[in-house]
């Protein structure tokens, strides 16, 4: 999960979060400069100091603050033939930082390798590391490193990890009723898998959290394997795993079992071994919640059959599939009300209909002209979710058995109540969170 990506409590114009958001903790009075929060990894006189320093080891903490203080969810770093570009991914969205001589690149590239305990004199295979920064009055951020060769000289990719003390609240996460409903029934199973999906960073393990929070921690053993721990929950038992002793995923759920767990939370399903044991957890009175890399709920249902789990027991496990995306919302400043033209009205009543009182008139809003500096001149500010919640039924698990087409489980799930992601996207086009190009962005045509 990254930094950039804050969650919103209300529908229009209130701004509580459910988080802290990283460039908040920059927001110091000059005489603040002493104490805690001069306790940290950086150079953090520099923001208040504004003296040139030309130093390599300030220059790189600037990129860091900056990308910290825009809520960046990424850094990229890309050397070309004569120059090196910086990038900041900013709600899915890549902002330019700098533009640098090609002859720092290697200094550049060597720093961020000693930070990361990377190897600097290998500039042939890719590498993998991490950082981990402390801010201060005890926050720290989680940077993931990425390094590959390419023909222009090693390219850095810097993924940022904000490190909450408590998950967001489940009303916060943009959950309709009609999904609501169906994932609170599901709370209450005594066992059985609960998967978040969907592609790579589209929060999955923030919802996964936050129904997790849904549970009473000191009345039951709940415990969590995560690559990175992103949340802390009182009396949950958080564990870290670590290939490089291997201490994997399977490893771990092989260990728990026998340490008497009521919720198990796998951070990734990610192979055939951890998958199976999963499933066989679910279904030996256990409630497992997890997430995988899937495209739609339905090609879950594909996935750990592919997997080479037996549809049977997929069938007797499953209860539900949240599949999500996330969409950037619309700035609260700048955004204009419209009216759209007939074409597009039809569509959108055509697919939320039931959803609508006035159907003839309906207003939208829309990225206006010019931008504001609130924004980032981006006309959009922070996520909003989308959403499709599948339940297991009785004519899903007939159509699993016989090896149905994923558009025969998908006209199933649709007929037993599943609401497609893409309403729901329209659902927030016409709560006025986002734009119709937005979604259809996001989620295709």
């Amino acid at each position: 999960m990254g930094i950039s990506d804050v969650l919103k409590s209300n529908a229009h114009n209130k701004t509580t979060t459910s988080k802290i958001r990283v460039g908040d903790l920059f927001s110091i009075s000059d005489d603040s400069n002493n104490g805690d929060n001069l306790d940290s990894d950086m150079n953090l006189r520099s923001l208040w100091d504004k003296k040139e320093d030309t130093s390599l080891i300030t220059f790189v903490n600037d990129i860091f603050l900056n990308a910290f203080k825009q809520w960046a969810s990424d850094i990229h770093i890309e050397p070309r033939t004569r120059s090196v570009n910086i990038r900041f991914r900013i709600d899915g969205n890549f902002i330019a930082y700098k533009t640098l001589n090609i002859a720092k690149k290697d200094s550049l590239i060597a720093r961020i390798k000693i930070l990361s305990y990377l190897r600097i004199d290998e500039h042939r295979l890719p590498q993998d590391g991490k950082i981990n920064y402390k801010l201060f009055w005890g926050k720290s951020i989680d940077m993931r490193i990425s390094i590959i060769p390419t023909i222009y000289g090693e390219k850095c990719v810097i993924r940022i990890l904000k490190k909450d003390d408590t998950p967001p609240e489940l009303k916060d996460l943009w959950i309709m009723p009609y999904n609501m409903v169906k994932i609170k029934k599901h709370l209450k199973d005594s066992y059985g898998m609960i998967l978040a999906v969907g592609p790579t960073w589209s929060w999955k393990t923030t919802t996964l959290f936050s129904l997790l929070s849904q549970f009473n921690a000191e009345e039951q053993n709940i415990s969590t394997l995560e690559d990175p721990v992103e949340y802390r929950i009182p009396w949950v038992n958080h564990t870290q795993i670590n290939p490089a002793i291997s201490f994997t995923f399977a490893k771990w759920l092989r260990s728990l079992l026998r340490q008497d767990p009521d919720i198990i939370m796998v951070w990734e399903i990610r192979d055939e071994e951890t998958a199976k044991l999963a499933v066989e957890a679910s279904i030996t009175w256990h409630i497992v919640f997890s997430t995988i890399h899937t495209n739609s709920a339905t090609h879950t249902i594909q996935r750990l059959v592919n997997l080479w789990v037996d549809p049977l027991l997929i069938s007797s496990s499953l209860r539900t599939i949240i599949s999500q995306r996330l969409a950037r919302k619309l700035c609260n400043d700048c955004k204009q009300a419209y009216n759209p033209s007939p074409k597009i009205r039809d569509y959108i009543v055509s697919k939320v209909w039931k959803y609508l009182k006035n159907k003839e008139d309906l207003v939208l809003y829309k990225s206006p002209d010019k931008w504001c500096d609130k924004c980032n001149h981006t006309w959009y500010k922070w996520r909003v979710w989308l959403y499709e919640v599948l339940e297991m039924t009785d004519q899903l698990e007939s159509l699993m058995l016989k090896n149905a087409s994923r558009l025969q489980l998908e006209i199933q799930a649709v007929w037993d109540g599943m609401v497609p992601i893409k309403e729901d996207g329209l659902m927030k086009v016409v709560m006025w969170e986002t734009s119709i190009e937005e979604i259809l962005s996001v989620l295709g045509t």
